[in-house]
């Protein structure tokens, strides 16, 4: 698996609050083999379990508007 944006700053994150895997998991209500995977970047995961470790921090994932023009649909 390779690292993605979203992995590299919920690792980041975690570790400038001073939190191992374990406690990370613990917070946020999910397991532990779903925090390593989202950090080593798995491609494949619930939104709603990374929006409950991303909230830890104050951030979610969510849509975003594109620049490309949305009429065509």
């Amino acid at each position: 698996m390779q690292q993605t944006t979203l992995s590299r700053y919920v690792k980041a994150m975690r570790k400038q609050y001073g939190l191992t895997q374990v406690d990370l998991s613990e917070k946020s209500g999910v397991g532990l083999r779903f925090v390593r995977e989202l950090e080593q970047g798995k491609q494949t995961l619930r939104l709603d379990k990374v929006n409950l470790i991303l909230n830890l921090f104050g951030s979610e994932v969510g849509a975003v508007p594109l620049s490309k023009n949305t009429d065509d649909l």
